[in-house]
């Protein structure tokens, strides 16, 4: 579903020859930094990880015994922004104390902490918690927003997952009449999916679509990142150029 919407917006909008941020009525303008992604491993290698890749924002992937000596340890190398994602692997107890010792760490925001339909324990993390806690595994579908609304600061909406362009407008629209932080998020994905998740950047607080970056072998070109910047395509609809193989 997400492949069909994605290829029918780039069809359309290329041929009315506009971008699909210009279709929207969107200006390209004061867009979120995407993170990158430094997944859980040895210290030593994460480090090493995020060595090869200096970033102005990070996301570093938890849910280990060791999660606050991981962070302590990055935390000597850069300044960079950090965000976390435990991937469900949290108690109730141990996000709120992790929250409190995570804001003194440049952590921006904690993302799915609890189990995913934990939603008890998501409501009395939201309640204590020092930062952010933002929803991944807890908002799939779009009925889920509703379900995030009390329960999370905010939802990381991801198009593989929900189904497309068309059903994720739909769901940063309903998160922000809801007073909810909006996020997309990405799966090991190339920049065909990279690129249909930039336009919606002017919608958005924050985004996390470095998927191509991880990446040994690209299928296409289109939007760039660069430290962290989306650079758009100069082709029109979604600005996906796919290379001969």
């Amino acid at each position: 579903l997400c492949a069909l919407d994605e290829a029918y917006h780039d069809l359309y909008t290329k041929k009315l020859g506009v971008k699909l941020y210009e279709y929207w009525k969107l200006q390209p303008k004061n867009l979120p930094l995407t993170n990158y992604t430094i997944g859980i491993a040895e210290i030593p290698k994460m480090i090493e990880k995020m060595k090869a890749m200096p970033w102005p924002l990070y996301k570093i992937k938890l849910g280990t015994a060791d999660d606050i000596e991981i962070i302590k340890a990055l935390r000597k190398e850069t300044n960079a922004i950090f965000r976390v994602d435990a991937n469900c692997g949290w108690t109730v107890e141990e996000t709120i104390e992790n929250s409190r010792i995570f804001k003194d760490l440049g952590v921006e925001f904690i993302e799915q902490p609890l189990k995913a339909h934990d939603w008890e324990g998501c409501k009395e993390v939201m309640k204590h918690s020092v930062l952010p806690i933002i929803a991944d595994e807890s908002c799939i579908e779009e009925e889920d927003v509703v379900k995030c609304f009390t329960h999370f600061h905010g939802v990381n909406i991801k198009l593989m997952k929900c189904g497309g362009l068309t059903p994720g407008l739909r769901m940063i629209k309903k998160a922000k009449e809801l007073g909810l932080k909006t996020m997309v998020g990405c799966m090991t994905e190339s920049t065909v999916g990279i690129s249909a998740i930039a336009h919606l950047l002017p919608l958005l607080d924050y985004v996390d679509m470095d998927g191509a970056l991880l990446l040994e072998k690209d299928i296409a070109t289109g939007v760039a990142i660069e430290f962290g910047k989306t650079i758009f395509a100069d082709e029109n609809g979604t600005g996906v150029k796919l290379m001969c193989q």
